[in-house]
């Protein structure tokens, strides 16, 4: 028997701007803890093993930061904080259920657009 694939895999923004920039960063020294805080929550909910925590750079929803994106299911939340962590791990990661309330708003993340559409879009 092999070595079972993850159930999630929780891609976390951990871009940080440089100071003086003028769009908002997923990372800065109020929230730089946020992965290693679903990290250490998996852990102790005992399924770090079926739920990959994965460090990201830049998933271009910076103003609705921080973000996570939670695969399969292509849920990505917005404005993260320790308490929505807990909630988002225990109803959604664990209970199945989706946290609608903690969702991006769907102006900064709509449906998915294929790359041949995309191109279609630019021109090209």
């Amino acid at each position: 028997m092999g070595i079972p694939q993850p159930a999630y895999y929780i891609f976390k923004c951990e871009q940080s701007a440089p100071p003086g920039m003028p769009k908002p960063s997923c990372v800065t020294p109020q929230t730089q803890d946020l992965f290693q805080y679903l990290a250490q929550k998996l852990m102790q909910e005992g399924v770090m093993g079926t739920v990959q925590p994965i460090r990201t750079s830049c998933m271009n929803r910076c103003q609705s930061g921080p973000v996570m994106l939670v695969e399969p299911g292509h849920t990505m939340y917005a404005g993260l904080t320790k308490e929505k962590i807990d909630k988002i791990v225990q109803d959604h990661i664990l209970g199945g259920n989706v946290v609608e309330e903690f969702v991006i708003d769907s102006e900064m993340w709509d449906e998915p657009i294929s790359p041949a559409d995309m191109k279609k879009q630019m021109g090209m």
